[in-house]
C-alpha cells in the first residue's frame, strides 16, 4: 500500500516540466508514425505535434468520420506543415479486422518509425463485449494491439535496419492503473468454458482494466525480450498522467457529480500533457536499445517504475508476462 501512496503522489503531484514538447522537437521530415485512436483525446495531440512537425501520420481509428474530422481540424492548425496526415481503419474491439488494417497500411507504407498503441477503453458499462464475444476492455485494450503489434513486426525491423540504433520504437498505454488497479501479478486466469485457462474478468469492469494496463506493460517487457534487441525495435510502455480526456467518459458516469469536480480540480491535467508523455516515450534520444528495452515511462516524459511483483513476472523466466504472451499468441492465432 505504502508504494501504491508513493506512486501516486510521484506520477500526480509535482510532476517536472516536460522535457520534450512542441517547441523543441526536432523536424521530422521522413518519419512515419502510426498512432493509434488518434481521433480524440491523447492520441489527437500526438499526431497534431508530429504533423507540425512534417511528419507522416496514420491516424487509426475506428471510426472514419471521427478520423477524417480530426484530420481535418489539425491541418487547419498547421497550414505551414510538409507533413501527410493518413486514415486508417482499425478497430481493436473486432479482431477479425486487425489483419487487413495492417494489410492497408503496410500496401502504403515500406517504412514506420514509431508504433504508438495509445488507443483503448476505461471503464465501459459493465458486461461489455467485443465482436468475438470476449471481455470489450481485454479484446480492445490486449488482444487487438497485440495482433495489430505483432501483424507490423516485420515493416519495424526493416526500418530499423536503416535508422539510428533505439530510433524505431513501439509504445504501449498504460496508466496509473498499472499500480493502484492491477491484481497482484498483474494479472488473474481462470478455466474457461473449454476447460483451458482465460483471463479472469468476472470482477469489476474497475478490475479488468487494471489487468489490461499490466498487461501494456508486460507487453513492452515481453515484446523487448523476444524482438526488442533481435530486430533493433525499442519497445516501452508508458503512463501518459492523469488527463481530462475523452477515455474517462465512461468512468465520469459512475461518479457523482461533486467527485467529478473533485478529480477535475486536483488531479486530472490539460490532455496535450500526456501527448508528451507518449512523445518522450518515442522519439526522446534520452531512451537506448541497451538500457531501456521493456522500460517504463511516467509523466511528463521520464523513466519510471512499477510494483516489485509486476517486475518480478517480467523478468523471470516463466512468469506472468510471457504467459500472457502465449495466450495472446493463441487466441489471436486464427485471426493472423
Amino acid at each position: 500500500m505504502l508504494y501504491k501512496l508513493r506512486a501516486l503522489w510521484s506520477q500526480s503531484f509535482g510532476l517536472p516540466a516536460p522535457t520534450l514538447t512542441e517547441k523543441n522537437l526536432p523536424d521530422q521530415t521522413g518519419k512515419v508514425y502510426l498512432i493509434t485512436g488518434s481521433n480524440t483525446g491523447v492520441g489527437y495531440q500526438v499526431a497534431s505535434i508530429l504533423y507540425a512537425h512534417n511528419a507522416k501520420v496514420y491516424v487509426a481509428a475506428r471510426t472514419e468520420s471521427k478520423a477524417l474530422a480530426a484530420i481535418d481540424s489539425i491541418k487547419e492548425q498547421h497550414p505551414k506543415s510538409q507533413g501527410k496526415l493518413e486514415y486508417l481503419h482499425l478497430d481493436l474491439s473486432d479482431l477479425s479486422t486487425i489483419k487487413a488494417s495492417a494489410e492497408d497500411f503496410l500496401s502504403r507504407e515500406d517504412k514506420l518509425h514509431w508504433l504508438d498503441n495509445n488507443a483503448g477503453v476505461m471503464i465501459p458499462p459493465q458486461g461489455s463485449k467485443g465482436a468475438q464475444g470476449m471481455d470489450l476492455t481485454y479484446q480492445t485494450n490486449i488482444l487487438g494491439p497485440f495482433l495489430f503489434t505483432k501483424l507490423l513486426l516485420p515493416i519495424l525491423k526493416r526500418t530499423a535496419a536503416d535508422e539510428p540504433k533505439g530510433t524505431v520504437r513501439v509504445s504501449w498505454a498504460g496508466s496509473l492503473a498499472v499500480v493502484l488497479q492491477s491484481p497482484t501479478n498483474g494479472v488473474r486466469w481462470k478455466k474457461g468454458a473449454d476447460g483451458k485457462e482465460t483471463l479472469d474478468d468476472a470482477n469489476s469492469n474497475t478490475f479488468t482494466y487494471g489487468v489490461s494496463k499490466a498487461a501494456n506493460y508486460f507487453f513492452g517487457t515481453e515484446f523487448g525480450k523476444r524482438y526488442g534487441v533481435k530486430d533493433g525495435v525499442l519497445h516501452s510502455s508508458y503512463n501518459p498522467g492523469n488527463l481530462a480526456s475523452d477515455l474517462q467518459r465512461h468512468a465520469n458516469d459512475q461518479y457523482p457529480a461533486w467527485a467529478r469536480w473533485l478529480l477535475q480540480k486536483l488531479l486530472l491535467n490539460p490532455v496535450i500533457f500526456g501527448a508528451y508523455t507518449e512523445i518522450y516515450a518515442g522519439l526522446s534520444p534520452d531512451l537506448t536499445l541497451d538500457k531501456d528495452q521493456g522500460g517504463y515511462i511516467i509523466p511528463w516524459g521520464r523513466r519510471g517504475s512499477v510494483r516489485s511483483d509486476l517486475i518480478a513476472e517480467a523478468t523471470k523466466e516463466n512468469g506472468e508476462a510471457k504467459k500472457l504472451f502465449d495466450w495472446c499468441d493463441e487466441v489471436t492465432k486464427e485471426f493472423a
